[in-house]
């Protein structure tokens, strides 16, 4: 994966063709991802993406850089753990909306309050497309589908919400339709430190076709350039009272320390204070 001395990485993309079913959403991930690295230029081998199960999770497939394709729910404590024990690896989570708010909902929760220097890119295409089309965490109520054929009825979880609530420094939120929109979020949350969230609004052409531009132009809103994204309350507010979703960064808090910071100050007071320990005391301490 080492490129050549001072040439440019033009993709950051694989030579695994993306199997998604043509005119998916989640090609706009993959693009918007590549983009971003392209800009910023890190390493191949200094970047980790994870995942863990469902058509969006295969993205790392898809990139030329580590990953690792993990159980279904499990991808932000595999990539809490990665990031703990190498900080230097830029480290990237991928998910949908079944793999982060169902099965994977208390580590969703759990991540945003830790504020690990992690980025999540969560592809909400509001249903579950690998299992063939089932009624998601996301779903709008009414939303008619094999599990739901009277339509849910259940109210759904919004995960623009859930970040901002759960003490996650970085939350914004972008469309499939958008891709130029969608790499500036994910270039934004990449160069963020502490834990990023982009929640991409995706369509699935299969099974939730009606998740399609025309829709999302209709129910979206686009945050305007003077709108204030260090106010937490106001960006609360905004969720609350809007009756469409809006598109951009909504909260951005660069003040807040790092996870990865606090443990990294935690082991060096501990190797202080035990520096004539042997290795397998010191090792007992930490277990």
């Amino acid at each position: 994966m080492t490129e050549q001395m001072n040439q440019p990485i033009k993709s950051y993309k694989s030579e695994e063709k993306a199997t998604w079913c043509p005119g998916c959403g989640h090609f706009s991930a993959l693009a918007a991802l590549d983009k971003a690295f392209q800009t910023l230029q890190f390493p191949k081998e200094k970047i980790a993406v994870i995942s863990g199960i469902g058509c969006s999770s295969r993205l790392p497939f898809f990139l030329d850089v580590y990953g690792m394709h993990s159980a279904h729910g499990r991808a932000l404590p595999v990539a809490t753990g990665l990031k703990l024990a190498r900080p230097d690896l830029e480290v990237v989570v991928v998910g949908g909306d079944g793999d982060a708010l169902a099965i994977g909902s208390a580590h969703f929760l759990h991540a945003m309050r830790r504020n690990l220097n992690l980025t999540y890119i969560l592809l909400d295409n509001q249903i579950y497309g690998m299992t063939k089309g089932q009624t998601a965490p996301t779903s709008m109520v009414g939303t008619k589908t094999k599990s739901t054929p009277y339509g849910s009825f259940e109210n759904p979880i919004d995960p623009v919400w859930a970040a901002l609530t759960m003490g996650a420094t970085f939350v914004a939120q972008g469309a499939f339709c958008n891709v130029q929109q969608l790499t500036q979020l994910v270039l934004a949350g990449i160069q963020h430190k502490g834990m990023s969230i982009i929640n991409m609004l995706s369509n699935c052409v299969t099974f939730n076709p009606h998740m399609g531009k025309d829709v999302l132009d209709a129910n979206t809103i686009q945050l305007p350039d003077d709108y204030d994204k260090t106010n937490l309350p106001g960006a609360l507010d905004l969720l609350m009272k809007s009756d469409k979703m809006p598109l951009g960064i909504l909260y951005q808090n660069d003040k807040e320390v790092c996870l990865d910071d606090k443990y990294a100050q935690l082991l060096e007071k501990m190797q202080t204070a035990n520096e004539n320990a042997t290795p397998q005391e010191f090792l007992h301490k930490l277990i």
